[in-house]
């Protein structure tokens, strides 16, 4: 297989870091792969403009899977790079790393690259994609991705639906995901590219925990065969009620839960086959955990 011709780099913002912005497009037009385009999607918000970057305004927030679906359809590149607007990549070789792997297994749909806090260099242990998380510099294939230091080949972004953009915010990623490998593509984690994200907690965002609660029912009855729908809602949240910081976090993980089953299930409901679920489980990752 041929390298892929072109890039596009997509970066979604609300407009309230214009500087950590102009810092992530710089590092892209640093790279030794030149970009095909860069898009700065303002989500419900005027972008501003930056050299070298195009910008869409969108007249409303659609969240975070909205967002990034209204950027990859105005994409033209072969891959779809997406970075959070307060990140940036880590060096130079970060397109290059990615577009090689790329070019050496056809069978790759998605890689996410290794996020590490630009003081210390630490990675957080939820954006390392797999169970064993101790070691983030091991590289590997993975059954889910970190949407905000990733890159996805378009075609099997548009093939597999985008993102579900009823979820406005979380576990849109693990939806995609389980699609992409119910569809014999694969995902992985490369630690060699490496994005810089300031650390931080999922609860800056005010409605995470009810959303993420919401969405792993969604997602659950969307993807799995019923008997581990069951199952996977059972142990999410008794492991989503231990991890709560807070009593209001635990009220908010409940109320997302009771949302999740009480609400319509987004569609299409598409359930991964056994041999899928066999699949997830050989790469350490069966989904109930």
């Amino acid at each position: 297989m041929t390298r892929p011709t072109s890039t596009s780099w997509i970066i979604l913002t609300t407009g309230s870091r214009p500087e950590e912005l102009a810092t992530a497009v710089a590092s892209i037009l640093a790279q030794t792969v030149p970009p095909d385009e860069i898009l700065i999607i303002g989500n419900g918000a005027d972008p501003g403009s930056l050299p070298g970057a195009r910008t869409i305004a969108l007249d409303e927030n659609l969240g975070i899977s909205g967002g990034r679906n209204a950027g990859a359809r105005a994409a033209t590149g072969d891959i779809v790079f997406f970075l959070d607007d307060d990140a940036h990549c880590a060096d130079d070789t970060v397109a290059q790393r990615v577009l090689d792997l790329f070019d050496q297994r056809p069978d790759l749909a998605v890689i996410t690259m290794r996020i590490t806090d630009a003081d210390d260099g630490s990675t957080q242990r939820r954006h390392v994609p797999r169970l064993r998380a101790d070691d983030a510099m091991r590289s590997g294939d993975v059954t889910t991705f970190l949407g905000g230091a990733s890159a996805i080949r378009r075609t099997d972004f548009l093939d597999r639906g985008e993102y579900a953009a009823e979820f406005f915010y979380s576990m849109e990623e693990t939806d995609l995901a389980w699609r992409l490998l119910d569809h014999g593509r694969s995902l992985h984690y490369l630690a060699e590219a490496e994005v810089h994200h300031p650390a931080t907690v999922p609860a800056r965002h005010s409605p995470a925990f009810e959303f993420t609660a919401r969405n792993r029912v969604w997602t659950a009855h969307r993807r799995l065969p019923r008997i581990l729908a069951v199952t996977y809602v059972a142990v999410w949240t008794v492991l989503m009620l231990v991890r709560a910081p807070s009593m209001p976090a635990r009220r908010d993980t409940v109320r997302g839960i009771a949302a999740g089953i009480r609400q319509r299930t987004p569609r299409p409901i598409e359930r991964m086959s056994w041999q899928t679920v066999w699949r997830m489980a050989r790469l350490g990752r069966p989904p109930i955990i």
